[in-house]
Parts: structure tokens; C-alpha cells; sequence
């Protein structure tokens, strides 16, 4: 979502917060803007409508020089996109904010402050947030006291960084509930949303607890959590790289992510099997004792982590013997759930910062009905591993695009080695049983990075879709998650309507939308459902449909009119939902730029969707 970045040193910041706006470009935006305060003390604001270069342009013609900063990429959620609400928003030329998150009572408060004589410019809830905050101020003659005093009135999520021209060499932030770091230099400090947009000035970091309140004032970094006690830290620093972060010969980060998915899958299982031997025995608190206990699995997820979610559903109850429901985070934390006896919760979250997924979790622990609480995430330091009892890390890297790739198939990794652990603790698999995966596991990198070489056949392919308007994916058992997930991809980048469906339920509905107008995506691995996905196919070909199908070189499928195939490498079922993602993601990207769309920041999406 919204990006903020923040800096104070004893330099000119502007390029470094114009850098760092570049850099979080990725989490979906539609306007951005910076204030600084200039030589005389006075709130310097430049705000444009559209990619952080339109803000790059105007800089250029009117320079900043300060050494002290704020500014900030809006993805809309309160007014529409327009520079009038883009931040950051000001009151009284005194104070300038920017806000990522949501007040949920602004309107409340717009209202009250308006009967007091406060003028708003924008739609925003953000406004309300500076106004307040002169008001509150200015009451009680603290400046410190002024902040908090704002914050406890404000019901929402929200991080803050604000400047004040009455103490021109003071920075302020605040967070609850939404991101918000603090980068450590040499006599510098500086905040953002995440680490990348930081990189290139420090690798040192400390991130914040909820409730968290930062005052850098004359060179001092002050941490108080939200009781007001001054607290300290942990200083982390990160591995994260300038590379990690570039195109480098790629076109699209989205394409670069696609390509860095076999080294991905290899980081995720490395130390944590052998080519034949499950070396986990249990997440942290979660260790073997407590997960033979597990009679019940809830996941819930958001979005492509979802999809992740349900295809391990067939996982858990495979090798486990344990039912397992899967739900969207959204959904689950808005009805009275049923939670049975010894009931392990898994949530999944790339970033680790996703709104739904965060305050799900929050009401397991307040409710504690579960045994334990697992997150599988990518972010070493998010807020979502350090609330979760235990963590299961992907170690997929820095993933720019929108359009979840490797974190997607390192999170199918992860999923599957907690469903052999489980496996394992509660003794529902033969060693041979559980080797045989593992095997599969070992070898599936290779196995990948020979479908990227694909990816030319795959072009050609994608040809047949550019000028279509809808797409349906089949899949049966595991397959029908991928199918939801091909699907969402190619919507999600191309901005064809597509939608995935269980094979099987074709009569019951979607045939009806089968013409040689619609093609329709069949995902077909040598499986024991093959057979029956072929006669699918057949109800499909027959009433016209232009098929598509991904299968494996040995099965028995073969092109007839109106039926394309795509043949890749032979498989092991227990890796296929894994390899067969690969060429559907190949087929979304193709389509994508041959459409001329924005591949790696799709209009209207956010990256990390850290607002309900």
C-alpha cells in the first residue's frame, strides 16, 4: 500500500527521499509528495498526481534543500486520487504529516474540528490527523504530549512522521498497526515503510513494536512504546543487497522473480532437508510434543496466499490424517468460528504486514482457543513473525512485483515441510512414504528451472489470449487452487477477466460460458484424476472452446482441433502443483506485455495491503 520515508541528517535529503519513494514504487500508489522544512524554518511542499517521476520533474525545476524530511507514496482509500489529497497534508503551516493506514473514526473527528474553525483541503482521512494533532499541540504546550494525546483519539491503523516548524530539528513518528522502521546511519536516522526503500543509505535498522513513538531530536534517536516508558530496540541488520532490489537484464521485476524461483525453492529447503531426509523436527515452541497433540488445522490467508493455503489443504490431510480448513483472512475474522479440540493455526503472509491476516492472528491469540500459532512469511522482521508463536520463514528474497510469484511457490515449499513435520510428529507416514517426497522436494529446482526453458513456447502462446476478454483455468484436486492462482495472475497483470474452477463442476455452470471466444486453460499432470480431466476436456472441445492444455510429456494426451498443448517434464505428484505454477505464470507475464499493460504495478493494487 502507501509508502512513507523519512530522513534526517546533516545533508541535502531530498534525493534520498526521492530514492526511496523510487523504491517503494512496487506497493502500489497513485500519487506522491514530499515536504521539507527549508532554510528559514518554513514547510516546503511539492505534491504530483501519478508515478513518483511526475514528482521527480517538479523537484527538478523548484530544488529542496534540507537536511530534514518527509514524503510519501498514496494508494487512495479516502478521496480520489487528485494532488489536493496526495501527501503530505499540512495545518497552519506548522505542521506537515504523512500517514499510511486507515482512520476508522474520521469522519467523527472532521466533524468536530470543522465546529472548531479548522479548514480541510483534501478528502483524506489524513487530514484529520494534522489538524488534530495543532489542536492537541497547542493545548497542553507539549510538543510530545501534544502527539500522544492525538493518537489515543484516533481508532484505526495507522504510522505517522511528522514535522513541526516550531522545533525545526526534531522528527516525530508513531505506528500502530501499520509498518513503520527506523533506519540507523552515522549521525543520521531515517524512517520507511520497509527496508528497500532504505538500502541505499544503511543496512542498520530497528523495527518498531506496536504503539511505538520515535522523537530524533539534536542528533538523538528516543524509542517510547506505548505505555511511555523509553525503551531500546534490537538493532538488525539486513542482508538485503542494492541488486536484490534492481531489474538488473530483466525487463519486468516480475519476470526476474519468475527466473529466480529455482535458487528460491533452494534457499527454503536448505538445512531443513537432505536429498532423501527430513531434518525439522518442530517450529520453535511448536516442537514435537505439542504437534503430535494437533487433531484439527485452520489456515488463513489473503489473496495468492490463500491459494497457497488450499493447495496444502490436500497435504495436511494426506499426510497428516487431520482435517484442515483454509479461509480468507478477511472472512474468518468477521464470524464466530468453531474451533475444535487441539486445533493448530497457520497463517501465511509474504510480507508479514498484511491488514486482514494481522488482526486475524490477533484475535486467535486474545481468544486462546488454538494449541499454537505457526507464520510462514518472508520477512524475517515483520510484525506478523513476531506476534505468531512460531515462524517458518520462506526465503524467497525481495519480491517487487505485485503479482506474487516466488513467494508464492517458496510458500508451497514451506507448507508442504510443515505437513511432513506434522507428518512425521504424529507418525501418519512410512519413512518411505515421507523419503519419497523429500526426494521430489530435492529434485524439484532442477525440475523448474527446466520449464523456464519453456518460456519462448510459452510467448508464442500467450498470442492467442491478447485479444480476449475472458479465460477460464481447470484443474482437479491440487490442481484446482493452481487454476485459481493461473487465473488470478492473468487477472491480475493483464487485466483479462479470468476465473479458475474445479473440472468437475463444468456442467454445473461455467460450460454455459464455453465459445471459441472464451479459451479455457487445463492444467493436466499424470495424475490419478487424469482420465477423468480428459473427459472434461472433451465437454469443453465439443461445444467449441478453445483449449489450452499443460500437461506432462508421458500422458496420452494428443492436439486435435481446438485442443493446444503445452508439454513439459514428467513431474512427481507430490511437486506438481509446485512446477506446474511455472508455465502459468509465464503465460500471465507474456500476455501482459503483449497487452502493454503495467506488469509490475497493475492499476488499482497494492503490493503489501497493510489497510483493511
Amino acid at each position: 500500500m502507501c509508502g512513507i520515508i523519512a530522513a534526517y541528517a546533516q545533508r541535502n535529503v531530498t534525493p534520498i527521499l526521492l530514492e526511496g519513494l523510487h523504491r517503494m514504487e512496487y506497493r502500489g500508489y497513485d500519487s506522491a509528495g514530499i515536504a521539507v522544512l527549508d532554510k528559514d524554518y518554513k514547510i516546503h511542499r511539492t505534491r504530483a498526481l501519478g508515478k513518483v517521476a511526475v514528482l521527480g520533474e517538479k523537484l527538478e525545476k523548484a530544488p529542496m534543500d534540507s537536511g530534514i524530511g518527509i514524503a510519501h507514496t498514496r494508494w487512495a482509500t479516502h478521496g480520489a486520487p487528485s494532488e489536493a489529497n496526495a501527501h503530505p497534508h499540512n495545518s497552519s503551516e506548522q505542521f506537515s504529516v504523512v500517514h499510511n493506514g486507515i482512520i476508522e473514526n474520521h469522519e467523527a473527528l472532521r466533524s468536530e474540528l470543522q465546529a472548531g474553525g479548522y479548514e480541510f483541503l483534501s478528502q483524506t482521512d489524513t487530514e484529520v490527523i494534522v489538524h488534530l494533532l495543532h489542536r492537541e499541540v497547542k493545548g497542553s504546550g507539549d510538543y510530545l504530549e501534544g502527539v500522544k494525546n492525538t493518537v489515543a483519539l484516533l481508532d484505526g491503523a495507522y504510522a505517522i512522521a511528522i514535522l513541526n516548524t516550531e522545533v525545526p530539528d526534531r522528527m516525530v513518528a508513531v505506528r500502530k498497526g501499520s509498518p513503520l522502521l527506523v533506519g540507523l546511519g552515522v549521525g543520521e536516522f531515517f524512517l520507511a515503510s520497509d527496508t528497500a526503500a532504505l538500502i541505499p543509505v544503511t543496512q542498520e535498522f530497528i523495527y518498531l513494536e506496536d504503539g511505538d513513538l520515535v522523537d530524533i531530536c539534536e542528533g538523538k534517536l528516543s524509542i517510547f512504546d506505548e505505555s511511555g516508558s523509553e525503551v531500546k530496540r534490537p538493532i538488525k541488520t539486513s542482508t538485503l543487497s542494492l541488486g536484490s532490489v534492481d531489474k538488473g537484464p530483466y525487463k519486468h521485476f516480475m519476470l526476474k522473480e519468475i527466473y529466480e524461483q529455482p535458487n528460491a525453492v533452494r534457499a527454503t529447503l536448505q538445512d531443513r532437508i537432505t536429498d532423501s531426509q527430513l531434518l525439522l523436527n518442530g517450529f520453535g515452541d511448536l516442537d514435537p510434543t505439542l504437534l503430535r497433540r494437533v487433531e484439527a488445522i485452520h489456515i488463513v490467508a489473503c489473496g495468492t496466499s490463500y491459494h497457497a493455503g488450499l493447495t496444502s489443504k490436500y497435504w495436511f490431510e494426506e499426510y497428516t490424517k487431520t482435517p484442515c480448513t483454509v479461509e480468507i483472512a478477511s472472512e474468518y475474522r468477521y464470524r464466530h468460528v468453531a474451533v475444535p479440540k487441539n486445533t493448530l493455526y497457520i497463517t501465511l503472509s509474504q510480507s508479514g504486514e498484511t491488514a486482514d491476516s494481522l488482526a486475524a492472528l490477533d484475535e486467535v491469540k486474545n481468544s486462546g482457543e488454538y494449541l499454537g500459532t505457526l507464520a510462514i512469511c518472508n520477512v524475517p522482521e515483520s510484525t506478523l513473525t513476531r506476534e505468531a508463536d512460531a515462524t517458518l520463514l520462506t526465503k524467497a528474497g525481495p519480491e517487487i512485483g505485485v503479482a506474487s510469484t516466488k513467494a508464492f511457490t517458496t510458500q508451497l515449499v514451506a507448507l508442504q515441510l510443515v505437513a511432513l513435520t506434522l507428518g512425521k510428529a504424529k507418525e501418519t507416514q512410512t519413512e518411505q512414504q515421507r523419503a519419497d517426497i523429500i526426494r521430489a522436494l530435492y529434485e524439484s529446482p532442477i525440475t523448474m528451472e527446466r520449464l523456464l526453458g519453456l518460456d519462448r513456447t510459452i510467448e508464442h502462446l500467450a498470442e492467442e489470449f491478447v485479444e480476449k476478454d475472458h479465460a477460464i483455468f481447470l484443474g482437479r484436486g491440487p490442481m484446482y487452487p493452481i487454476a485459481l492462482e493461473g487465473a488470478l495472475k492473468l487477472k491480475e497483470i493483464s487485466y483479462i477477466h479470468a476465473e479458475g474452477y474445479p473440472a468437475g463442476e463444468l456442467k454445473h455452470g461455467p460450460l454455459a460460458l464455453v465459445d471459441n471466444e472464451v479459451p479455457v486453460v487445463a492444467i493436466a499432470p499424470n495424475d490419478n484424476l487424469l482420465e477423468k480431466l480428459k473427459s472434461n476436456l472433451e465437454e469443453v472441445r465439443t461445444r467449441g472452446g478453445q483449449l489450452f492444455v499443460i500437461t506432462e510429456e508421458d500422458t496420452d494426451i494428443a492436439p486435435v482441433d481446438g485442443l493446444t498443448l503445452v508439454k513439459i517434464p514428467g513431474c512427481p505428484e507430490a511437486v506438481a502443483p509446485l512446477l506446474l505454477t511455472v508455465p502459468l505464470q509465464l503465460l500471465s507475464y507474456h500476455v501482459a506485455v503483449m497487452r502493454g499493460t503495467d506488469v509490475d504495478q497493475p492499476r488499482n493494487l497494492a503490493k503489501s495491503v497493510t489497510v483493511e
